[in-house]
């Protein structure tokens, strides 16, 4: 008698599992494969026990219908449903993995509420309900049948949490200073004309002391001189703007306002800042670093608020993607039609206002930073100000572009950024005929010696760059190059100084690196945007430029400061002559 070949195995059936989520309990429906119910709907709350009925719920469905798959798709309002997907990727994870429990296959993913509101307005018009929301996101799950979401670890979750709190922060303290403009513009109108940045420190203890105009105009020179870190080319501008002030509203209630203005101001500053600590120890803690802290530019907070928006480099299949996410692309402004059809008004880029706002906020800063300390970020923004000379944010938005490419590259190869792992400073196009070399036999960055083992990004150019000239005592030193290559922060970090300055904008105070070492005194003043020092004590008082600070510090004549400086930097002697175009 002939044995009876093995039964295939069945596959599984496809279920629907729509939940509307909420704070205090979530609701769900079951449909079959052909959309009719496969189980009653389910109200459950937010505890053990609701999970609990839940789990249930799916066990009586496989013990009557056999081997399942359930695709779940969740209509996530706000955070209500982090507790929710967690309990489903476990139950996902451990399904049939004890003696006795039923098998099961189950998918996840968690929709857009905008996107399953309109799936539901096409199905079910105006009606709205839990029980309507939970179908419409059954049958969105078995129709459409959604990529599944990719489960986020416990450290990245955090991460992402601590981020959410840093986003509200920042837009509270933005809130704040939009506040605080207008109480002074009532109080102390031409506070404005003086001082850009009310937020700074300085303003905002200038504002305590002296909340209203009538109050500055009252106070001395050495009252106002008191105040730690306000220039002193301020001083005499703010008094006799004060003295002449056409403000409308004084009195002990607007100067109470004031101060209480500043007061929650400073209390959200040191938010932001603990908030920028704790996000910056959550991203440490991530189980495999993603090195984009090593960007010059992009410090570790930058890293971690980006980290915690992309969540996963492989949503993203081009640096392209990544730009667009975020919204770092200009589009085009113009406003009307004339009546020959054409755009009315000048044709004018602005940058998008797509993507993120904390995330733009700190890639912002990042590129500033990026356009002093990046060799990549540098070149290209030297090449766009060459072309747009009088509109140099929109070079800041190429190098935020430009860093946005670099993460993208970095967090797919996996490897820390090298400052020379490309001539940066010459354009991909460039000197590839003069060198005999094609794109196809030279791609910068890798040797084709193996192959990668993820794909990354290259650029055609050639890597034969000349060894520089060996700098000697007849060397020619042209020191005002030497200024233009190297700004004061550089030098001032690599002394180990910028730190121990005090002071949030250009102007810092802290102590003399020339004549003090035991860290006292707050004599030592540097303007970053001059490029300037000056010791105020009457037993130093040295000034000048950086290379005046090199030559003090190490003891050197000028002439050795400015060519110590060229091999410490590696910077330009002499500036190179380009060729000259001949006319005939």
């Amino acid at each position: 008698m002939l044995s009876q070949p093995p039964s295939a195995p069945q596959s599984p059936r496809p279920f629907g599992v729509g939940i509307d989520t909420s704070r205090y309990g979530h609701f769900a429906a079951f449909l079959r494969d052909d959309l009719q119910p496969a189980a009653d709907d389910l109200l459950f709350v937010e505890s053990a026990d609701g999970y609990a009925r839940l789990r249930q719920r799916f066990d009586q469905i496989v013990r009557k219908h056999g081997v399942c798959h359930f695709v779940v798709r969740l209509d996530a309002a706000g955070q209500y449903a982090d507790n929710l997907r967690h309990f489903l990727q476990q139950l996902a994870d451990s399904a049939g993995a004890s003696p006795g429990c039923p098998a099961f296959t189950l998918s996840l993913s968690c929709g857009d509420p905008q996107r399953n509101k309109n799936y539901r307005a096409a199905l079910f018009g105006t009606k709205k309900s839990d029980a309507i929301e939970a179908r419409a996101a059954a049958r969105f799950a078995l129709t459409e049948r959604p990529t599944a979401d990719i489960p986020m670890s416990l450290e990245l979750r955090a991460l992402r949490q601590v981020a959410g709190r840093l986003q509200a922060v920042v837009r509270q303290r933005t809130r704040l200073i939009n506040q605080l403009h207008h109480l002074v513009a009532l109080a102390f109108p031409e506070l404005a004309l003086v001082v850009k940045d009310l937020a700074a420190g300085w303003v905002l203890e200038l504002l305590h002391r002296f909340p209203s105009a009538t109050r500055l105009a009252e106070a001395s020179e050495n009252a106002v001189a008191e105040i730690a870190y306000l220039p002193e080319a301020q001083i005499t501008p703010l008094l006799q703007h004060a003295r002449s002030s056409v403000a409308s509203l004084r009195g002990a209630i607007v100067e109470e306002l004031v101060r209480d203005q500043v007061r929650q101001l400073r209390d959200v500053n040191a938010r932001q800042k603990r908030l920028e600590k704790l996000l910056v120890s959550a991203y440490q803690m991530l189980p495999q670093q993603n090195h984009l802290a090593t960007i010059p530019g992009i410090g570790e907070v930058t890293a971690a608020v980006l980290t915690a928006f992309i969540l996963n480099i492989e949503r993203f299949e081009s640096p392209g993607k990544l730009v667009a996410y975020f919204g770092i692309l200009p589009i085009e402004v113009s406003s009307g039609v004339d009546r020959d059809g054409q755009p009315r008004g000048p044709k004018r880029f602005v940058m998008s206002r797509r993507g993120n706002d904390l995330v733009r906020r700190y890639l912002w800063m990042a590129a500033l930073s990026a356009i002093r300390f990046n060799p990549a970020v540098r070149a290209l923004y030297a090449r766009v100000v060459a072309k747009h000379p009088n509109h140099k944010a929109i070079a800041v938005g190429h190098a935020m572009r430009k860093l946005m490419h670099l993460v993208w590259a970095i967090w797919k190869t996996g490897r820390p950024f090298v400052a020379d792992y490309y001539p940066w400073d010459v354009p991909s196009h460039v000197g590839v005929a003069d060198n005999g070399m094609s794109p196809q036999k030279q791609s910068a960055g890798h040797k084709q010696t193996a192959e990668p083992a993820r794909k990354v990004v290259t650029a055609d150019c050639p890597d034969i760059v000349a060894d520089a000239e060996p700098i000697g005592e007849g060397t020619a030193i042209d020191f005002a190059h030497i200024k233009q290559q190297l700004p004061l922060v550089r030098v001032l970090d690599h002394l180990g100084l910028l730190s121990r300055l005090r002071g949030t904008g250009a102007q810092r105070r802290g102590t003399c690196p020339i004549h003090r070492a035991d860290a006292r005194g707050k004599t030592f003043s540097v303007n970053l945007d001059e490029q300037v020092f000056q010791c105020f004590a009457k037993d130093c008082g040295a000034k000048g430029d950086v290379i005046d600070l090199w030559s003090h510090v190490n003891g050197m004549s000028l002439r050795e400061a400015a060519v110590d400086l060229v091999q410490t930097f590696h910077l330009e002697p002499v500036a190179k002559r380009g060729t000259e175009k001949r006319n005939g």
